[in-house]
């Protein structure tokens, strides 16, 4: 379980968002040692991998025993991203803590991304939600639901907010327990970040957990998660050393990054849990391991200011 003491929970999506394009696969080993060495940090939730077929995403042909692996961590939570109720029957073998379904909001990202409608994906999704309220009581996984191209769609364009609202009240009324509502490829500012998270957090906080997803495409992802926090989320997705990014975002810098993240979030009197001395050093797994991707982020280049007022634990 995350631990419950901190502030506003951050969850690194490295292991899937930031690896699940790429060709080179990162060793079994390699991916549980970052694992353990980021829950050491403090980290409090991980989303480790996705339970897809491995020809279609080679690198999580170790769902499994990665899956398994950070199960094992006390004090974890530990969510993957399935596409469907096979992926989700997995997953519920392995006994994760939550299970995410893969949604999108865009009806021509659905297509592309998932190769299916929006109806056709809630149709699934609710085939998956079936099988959580199977189990026992107090051994159902958490279900939650991405609100994918919340902002825009890099085929569609701009995606109007009623839209996400009409999405989230759907997958709400279906029994929902968390949304993410995720800017994919980078089309969101913080007006608009603002708005819409207000909107989803006055109608449906009090049913559902609210996150939040966004990228860097445009380098105003951080000035994005500042606008939900003041809107009231606390619960935010990253990637360390901003690894990845949506193969449907062209030139897409990936996801925010974690340590500015963290950085951004301290400064602003919110207790993480989470120690960045003990995370920069994460970074060499990706580095030693996929040397030729880019390593993102301010923090780990400029280093923390003097004085600096980390936020005291809750």
């Amino acid at each position: 379980m995350a631990k419950t003491e901190i502030d506003v929970i951050c969850r690194e999506v490295g292991l899937r968002d930031g690896i699940q394009s790429l060709k080179t696969f990162v060793p079994t080993a390699e991916k549980i040692s970052w694992i353990r060495q980021e829950a050491a940090a403090g980290m409090p939730n991980m989303q480790v991998c996705s339970f897809v077929p491995p020809k279609l995403l080679p690198q999580f042909s170790d769902a499994a025993e990665v899956a398994t692996a950070a199960m094992a961590i006390d004090d974890l939570w530990v969510s993957t991203l399935v596409p469907n109720l096979k992926g989700a029957e997995a997953a519920l073998k392995i006994g994760v803590d939550e299970i995410d379904f893969m949604n999108s909001v865009s009806e021509s990202h659905s297509l592309s991304n998932g190769r299916r409608s929006t109806d056709q994906a809630f149709a699934e999704f609710e085939r998956v939600r079936d099988l959580r309220d199977a189990q026992p009581e107090g051994k159902r996984f958490k279900l939650a639901a991405g609100m994918a191209t919340s902002f825009g769609c890099s085929i569609e364009g701009h995606v109007p907010q009623k839209n996400v609202l009409k999405a989230v009240e759907r997958f709400v009324n279906a029994g929902v327990d968390e949304v993410m509502i995720a800017d994919t490829v980078g089309y969101g500012n913080p007006r608009d970040v603002h708005q819409l998270f207000s909107q989803i957090i006055a109608e449906f906080g009090d049913t559902v957990l609210v996150g939040a997803h966004f990228h860097d495409t445009r380098g105003l992802g951080l000035a994005n998660v500042y606008a939900a926090l003041e809107a009231g989320c606390r619960r935010f997705d990253a990637s360390l050393a901003g690894l990845g990014g949506c193969p449907f975002a062209p030139n897409a810098t990936g996801n925010i990054v974690m340590e500015d993240l963290v950085f951004l979030l301290e400064g602003a009197g919110l207790d993480t849990g989470i120690d960045l001395a003990k995370l920069l050093p994460v970074r060499e797994i990706i580095s030693r391991n996929l040397p030729e991707e880019p390593l993102h982020g301010t923090y780990e280049k400029a280093g923390t200011p003097k004085g600096f007022p980390f936020a005291p634990a809750a």
